[in-house]
């Protein structure tokens, strides 16, 4: 045995199984590439253009005024809505989503259902649709007349109806309701894996110690999954503040008032309606700080419950 030992050291004295270094970085060279091209180098130029005043991309960069644009941002009201309905979406509409994704994928993984397959596939297709078709299909469902669908359901039981749309104090919840709806079913079948991962063993103890559906899931289920929750709620969250304009801007045009008003869409706004290109830049790469802070956020918290 010891001589075994003493070949291998020696192999690796000379050379024999060191890690081909060159190989990874040629492997890994592609990928760098892209990553500087289409993350680093757009974030840089956003960065750069946040602090000058221009006025158009195309009538070239204008001159640099330091954090004039953000000092103009933190004092419109326009951006104070549109970032306060960012972050109602971000914190409602992720912890839903995820939330609903983990019950049902633990119904489709401990139950007997003989109709897996088919619920499975059912509840994934809103994900795969394109946002446009799921914002129109939504916007008649919601609409303000009294026969749109889901105003005539309520009318069955004299409720309603409702301008889903067209009102303040709702327009933000019916846009939260189909992030909530399009999302749910992919995070479903992620998490799915994550459950069928987890020790049959487990499951048969608790069932022998008489434990129902709801211990299983909140104190076995939750617990064992947390790692991929957190992974989950990072990119439910990003996806939120990229989704949310897009059918914010088809179902209501970020109306009414700025009452569905997103970063996102007050960027493009301020690119295209009010030709303030550098403080539209300011602006996006504030939404980018969020989104690498909530990340942040979200790993460290993850990190502790690990450690712990």
């Amino acid at each position: 045995m010891s001589d075994l030992v003493l070949n291998i050291k020696k192999k690796r004295k000379n050379g024999v199984n060191k890690l081909p270094i060159g190989f990874i970085c040629i492997c890994v060279l592609p990928a760098v590439f892209f990553v500087l091209l289409f993350t680093i180098y757009p974030a840089y130029q956003a960065l750069s253009l946040s602090m000058t005043n221009t006025g158009s991309i195309a009538l070239g960069r204008g001159e640099f005024i330091g954090f004039g644009n953000y000092v103009q941002m933190f004092n419109n009201s326009v951006f104070w809505e549109a970032f306060s309905n960012t972050m109602w979406l971000i914190a409602i509409v992720p912890a839903v989503t995820i939330f609903l994704s983990v019950v049902l994928a633990f119904v489709l993984t401990q139950s007997k259902l003989r109709e897996k397959g088919i619920y499975r596939v059912l509840f994934f297709l809103p994900s795969v649709l394109s946002m446009v078709i799921v914002a129109v299909v939504w916007a008649a469902l919601l609409g303000p007349r009294a026969v749109s669908p889901i105003n005539a359901f309520l009318g069955f039981f004299g409720i309603g109806p409702f301008m889903w749309l067209g009102d303040v104090n709702v327009a933000l919840g019916a846009i939260m309701i189909v992030l909530i709806w399009q999302a749910t079913g992919y995070y479903m079948i992620l998490l799915v894996s994550s459950i069928d991962s987890i020790n049959k063993e487990v499951f048969e103890a608790a069932d022998i110690d008489g434990a129902g559906g709801a211990t299983k899931l909140f104190r076995i289920t939750f617990p064992l999954v947390k790692d991929n929750i957190g992974i989950a709620y990072v990119l439910s969250a990003a996806g939120t503040m990229v989704i949310s304009f897009v059918l914010a801007n088809v179902m209501t045009g970020g109306g009414p008032g700025n009452a569905t008003l997103v970063l996102l869409g007050h960027v493009i706004n301020s690119m295209f309606a009010g030709i303030a290109f550098g403080y539209a830049m300011a602006v996006a790469v504030f939404t980018l700080a969020i989104s690498i802070f909530l990340a942040v956020v979200v790993r460290v918290l993850t990190y502790r419950s690990e450690s712990s």
